[in-house]
């Protein structure tokens, strides 16, 4: 299988309008000194790398509903981009999180030069503020982008309102994690624990991931409302056995591969579907062991493997693996029912679910 996003360049054309954009954007910030340097430096690097699957969605939606590829589509592919690293930075910020695809997360690289320039206040403090100006940046950035993309007024006008749910879901998904935690499944049975797991996923990462991106690419080419349903159908499925695989990975993946440390999840107290699946057959002695040691900051090595025992041990993490895959199956499906899909569409979004769901990063 050929990637999606390699078969038209998608992956090199998308960095060029990031490097264009910040390019730009330096700019703008010129007049205000060198002291955003660093702050837009930061921006770069996170911008550098990730599997511009979100740029990827909109631009393959917008072709499967018959638009025609363009340096416009790019630009506006490159938008979910940018709106992707403002949630990142904040999301680090929120979760306390010390690095981010194998570098310093944003706020902790902001900390580290207030610090090392021996300035006033508190370094911890100074790193969040900048880090969430970073992120505000990313996501007017966003907008510039998606306004400014060069597709025809019309197509935009289309497009927006599905532009502009998925920036205000988001920030309430992003909520819902934060009360999630903060709740600690106070009060919930086992279904109420998987319910509110569930709606998380779908809220925070499963819509603005994919359903969003190519609802917007679609609905900007104009796709009528049987091919939006079965598009939106294929994006929830795909987008919540993407987050489903991510909640593996943050537990028991490698972290030369995923760019932070094994086991985060399990520090930053994260109420995943896979601790709700386990917490339905723990024991007592279990139960205990993941109420005492869940979010936890110093949770050490040996207590991320306490905590992974309890997850294997009681089939949790082949629960969630099951879950991915009906997902997957449940995206293609979805597909199969897509009216009107030229094969060469049919296939890339078909092959995108592999690249989602398939994946050790």
């Amino acid at each position: 299988m050929t990637d999606p996003l390699d078969r038209v360049d998608l992956r090199p054309r998308v960095q060029a309008v990031v490097d264009g954009e910040l390019a730009r954007q330096r700019e703008v910030l010129r007049e205000l000194g060198s002291d955003l340097d660093h702050l837009v430096d930061e921006v770069a690097a996170l911008l550098s790398g990730g599997k511009r699957l979100r740029a990827g969605f909109a631009y393959w939606g917008y072709r499967a509903a018959g638009g025609a590829d363009s340096s416009a589509l790019v630009r506006l592919a490159t938008a979910m981009e940018f709106f992707q690293a403002g949630a990142l930075v904040h999301d680090d910020v929120m979760d306390d999180s010390d690095t981010r695809r194998g570098r310093p997360a944003i706020h902790r690289a902001a900390q580290a030069w207030h610090d090392t320039r021996d300035w006033g206040g508190d370094g911890a403090r100074f790193g969040e503020g900048a880090a969430i100006l970073a992120g505000n940046l990313c996501l007017a950035w966003c907008d510039e982008l998606f306004a400014g993309c060069g597709l025809p007024a019309e197509e935009l006008a289309r497009a927006r309102p599905v532009f502009d749910v998925m920036r205000t879901q988001l920030m309430g998904g992003q909520l819902l994690d934060l009360a999630a935690q903060a709740q600690a499944w106070a009060g919930l049975d086992a279904p109420g624990r998987a319910a509110q797991a569930r709606r998380v996923i779908r809220y925070k990462s499963a819509k603005y991931t994919i359903e969003h991106p190519l609802l917007i690419g679609a609905t900007a080419a104009g796709a009528g409302p049987e091919l939006l349903e079965a598009l939106s159908a294929y994006g929830l499925a795909l987008g919540e056995a993407f987050q489903l695989r991510d909640d593996l990975l943050g537990v028991f993946g490698d972290a030369a591969l995923t760019g932070k440390p094994a086991g985060d999840d399990l520090r930053e107290g994260k109420r995943t579907l896979l601790v709700a699946l386990a917490l339905e057959e723990a024991s007592a002695e279990q139960s205990s062991t993941v109420a005492t040691l869940l979010g936890r900051a110093d949770l050490d090595d040996a207590g991320v493997a306490a905590l992974r025992a309890v997850l294997t041990s009681t089939g949790a993490d082949r629960k969630v693996e099951q879950h991915v895959t009906e997902g997957a199956a449940a995206a293609r499906a979805a597909l199969e029912r897509a009216p009107g899909l030229d094969t060469e569409f049919r296939q890339a979004l078909n092959d995108l679910v592999d690249v989602a769901t398939s994946r050790t990063s």
